[in-house]
C-alpha cells in the first residue's frame, strides 16, 4: 500500500462544541452582508434593477438557504436598490428558510392543478414597482429548467425586460473568504484520508463499486457531506472513461482502476484523482504514469495569480504531445471549485482551456487534471488534484504524492 500521511479528524466534541456556537448558519450575518452588498453593486454596475436568483449556489451564498427545493421553482429576487431579499419557494422548504437562510420575506406557491409559480413570482415583481424594469435572471445554472424559463418568458413577456444575469454571483463566488477557506481545508482533509481508505479497497475480487463505499464511509464518518455527485469508479475497460456507468464489475488480476471524486464539506468540494493498478505495471504504463507527473506538474506551476487560466491547459497540452499523447489528452485540464448542489461538483464557469483570458486570482479554488486514455493500448493513467491560489503562486491543498499506486 502507498506510504501516506493520513490527516487526523478533529474530536466529536470539538465537532459539536464548534457548530453549537455557529449555530444553524454556516457564516457570520456580518459575512452576508457584504456579499448582498457586493451582488447590489454588481447590479447597478451591468444597469439591473433587481436579480431573480434560481442557482442553489447563489441562494446559499448570499444567504445561507440549504435546500434541495431548486428542483422545482425556487427564486429569490434581490432589488439593486437594497429592498428586502424576497423568497418564492414551495412549502416543504418554508422552515429551512426561515432557519438556515437570512431571508426573512418568504412567500409560498402551493401544488394545485395549473399552478404557475411564474405568474406569483410576477405579482411579487409588481408589488415592488418592477413592472418595465431591466431584470437579471440566472439562466446557467441547475435550478432553472427550460419548461420553468418558458412559463416565466411567458409571464413577464411585454411586462419587463429579462436578461442573463448568470455571471453576478457565480463572478463573487470564484474568490474564496477566509470562512469558506476554512471549510475547503476540511474537505481537502477528508479526500486525502477518502483515498487512501478507496485505494486499499482495490483488490481483486472485490466488486469495484466497494471502492466508492470505502470512501464514502470515511468522508460521511469525518463528518463531511455526501458529494454532490457520485465517486467516479471505473475500472478494467472501463478505466479510460471519462463519466461513471451503472453497474458493478469484479476486479482482477492484473487490472486498472480510475478513481476520481470530490470530498464535500458545508457544500464545499475539493476533488482528487488516480488511477491504480492490481498487479505490476508495464512499461507502457509506467513511461505514461511518468508523463502524467510531468503534466500535473508543468500545470500546477503555470497557476499564478494574474496569469490566463488558458496557461493551465497551455502546459496540460505541451507536455502530453511532446510525450505522444496528443490524441488521448482531454481538450481541457480542470475547472473551478466551490460551495454546489446536486448533480455536480464542478463549480463553472470557468473551465480550464487553451485560450480561456480569465486571470488566476488569489483565493481561486482550481481542479486540476492530467488525464490519459490511451485507447490505442487499453491503459489510463490520471492524476488530479485541487490547489488554492496564493499571492505568490498556488498551493497544493492534497498531501498526497503522486507516486504510481500498485496493489
Amino acid at each position: 500500500m502507498i506510504d501516506v500521511p493520513v490527516p487526523k479528524f478533529e474530536t466529536i466534541a470539538e465537532f459539536e462544541k464548534r457548530h453549537h456556537a455557529a449555530g444553524p448558519m454556516y457564516f457570520s450575518r456580518e459575512e452576508f452582508d457584504c456579499r448582498v452588498a457586493a451582488a447590489r453593486a454588481a447590479l447597478r454596475e451591468n444597469a439591473f434593477d433587481a436579480l431573480l436568483i434560481f442557482a442553489p449556489e447563489s441562494h446559499y451564498y448570499l444567504t445561507g438557504l440549504d435546500t434541495t427545493g431548486f428542483v422545482y421553482f425556487q427564486c429569490a429576487v434581490l432589488p439593486a436598490d437594497g429592498g428586502e431579499i424576497t423568497l418564492l419557494t414551495r412549502r416543504p422548504d418554508v422552515l429551512q428558510a426561515q432557519e438556515r437562510s437570512t431571508m426573512t420575506d418568504i412567500r409560498v406557491w402551493y401544488d394545485v392543478p395549473g399552478v404557475n409559480p411564474a405568474v406569483i413570482l410576477k405579482d411579487i415583481l409588481a408589488e415592488k414597482g418592477f413592472s418595465g424594469a431591466r431584470i437579471g435572471v440566472e439562466l446557467d445554472n441547475y435550478g432553472l429548467t427550460g419548461a420553468n424559463y418558458a412559463k416565466l418568458s411567458a409571464a413577464l413577456d411585454g411586462w419587463c425586460k429579462l436578461e442573463d444575469g448568470s455571471s453576478i454571483v457565480r463572478g463573487l463566488r470564484l474568490v474564496k473568504s477566509a470562512a469558506e477557506l476554512a471549510y475547503v481545508r476540511k474537505a481537502s482533509e477528508l479526500a486525502d484520508t477518502a483515498l487512501v481508505a478507496m485505494f486499499d479497497a482495490v483488490r481483486p475480487g472485490r466488486l469495484d463499486s466497494g471502492i466508492a463505499a470505502a470512501g464514502l464511509d470515511v468522508m460521511l464518518n469525518g463528518g463531511g457531506d455526501v458529494p454532490p455527485g457520485a465517486p467516479l469508479i471505473n475500472s478494467g475497460p472501463r478505466a479510460l472513461y471519462g463519466r461513471g456507468v451503472a453497474g458493478p464489475r469484479y476486479l482482477t488480476d492484473p487490472d486498472q482502476v480510475t478513481i476520481e471524486f470530490a470530498a464535500t464539506y458545508m457544500r464545499y468540494n475539493v476533488c482528487i484523482m488516480r488511477t491504480a493498478f492490481i498487479g505490476a505495471p508495464s512499461v507502457n504504463v509506467v513511461a505514461m504514469h511518468g508523463a502524467t507527473c510531468d503534466a500535473i506538474a508543468a500545470m500546477t506551476d503555470a497557476a499564478r495569480p494574474g496569469e490566463p487560466l488558458g496557461r493551465i491547459d497551455e502546459a496540460h497540452r505541451r507536455v502530453f504531445d511532446a510525450a505522444g499523447h496528443a490524441t488521448h489528452r482531454f481538450s481541457a485540464c480542470g475547472y473551478s471549485l466551490g460551495a454546489t448542489f446536486r448533480p455536480s461538483w464542478m463549480d463553472v464557469p470557468p473551465m480550464l482551456f487553451s485560450g480561456n483570458d480569465t486571470l488566476a486570482r488569489p483565493g481561486m479554488i482550481l481542479f486540476l487534471h492530467a488525464i490519459c486514455p490511451n485507447s490505442d493500448a487499453g491503459i489510463a493513467t490520471s492524476i488530479g488534484h485541487t490547489l488554492l491560489i496564493t499571492e505568490t503562486g498556488a498551493e497544493p491543498l492534497s498531501r498526497l504524492p503522486h507516486d504510481l499506486m500498485v496493489n
